[in-house]
């Protein structure tokens, strides 16, 4: 089965690529507009992509009328983001953020999240996120009508208990993040793993 994304099914790209590349990690990304509004949305189009610097990326749509969302004029506007990871335990609390609501209205007050301050970043990270990447922004990527935004990861904050101090390592075992499946509405949890070491 071959199937042409250029033309034939160029316009089911977005629900067989999505059904077909999983699980994917999900951002839930908290921006500060230019005049202090809070905006939390999360985008399954995401990765880490490097580590020297440290970075990370994310590709926020547009709306259907063609406009950006929120997430993307707040990152032009200020050039900051967090990334907040999900779990198990504020799954459904991302899926709330994901309406569309007016432009600043504040979805982490919808969704029952806290804001709290970042260390070095305006937009505040979300308190009960086991996870929480500060970052500014490298550089945003415009092909076609994908937005690709790059961010340099500044601060990472975990919650206590995920954190080996003496090995300087996350407690994965700890860690029940939830993953992006197939489209529209499909996600998994991450509990059921396997080891395979490299070949030397």
């Amino acid at each position: 089965m071959e199937l042409d994304l250029e033309k034939e099914f160029a316009g089911r790209a977005y629900p067989l690529l999505a059904s077909l590349v999983t699980p994917r990690p999900i951002a839930l990304v908290t921006t500060i507009s230019a005049d202090g509004k809070v905006n939390a949305a999360p985008f399954s189009f995401f990765n880490l992509l490097g580590a020297n610097p440290p970075i990370c990326a994310f590709a926020p749509g547009d709306r259907e009328n063609g406009t950006p969302k929120d997430t993307a004029l707040n990152v032009r506007a200020t050039h900051e983001f967090v990334v907040n990871l999900v779990d198990e335990k504020i799954a459904e609390a991302m899926n709330q953020c994901a309406a569309s609501l007016p432009f600043g209205e504040n979805e982490l007050v919808r969704a029952g999240l806290t804001a709290a301050p970042s260390s070095i970043v305006k937009p505040p990270r979300i308190t009960e996120s086991p996870a929480s990447l500060e970052c500014v922004e490298w550089g945003t990527l415009q092909i076609g009508g994908n937005r690709v935004v790059i961010g340099l990861i500044k601060r990472l904050h975990l919650r206590d208990e995920l954190f080996d101090a003496e090995k300087k390592r996350i407690h994965t075992d700890k860690l029940f993040l939830i993953g992006r499946m197939a489209s529209p509405h499909w996600y998994c949890r991450t509990r059921d793993q396997f080891e395979m070491k490299r070949p030397e």
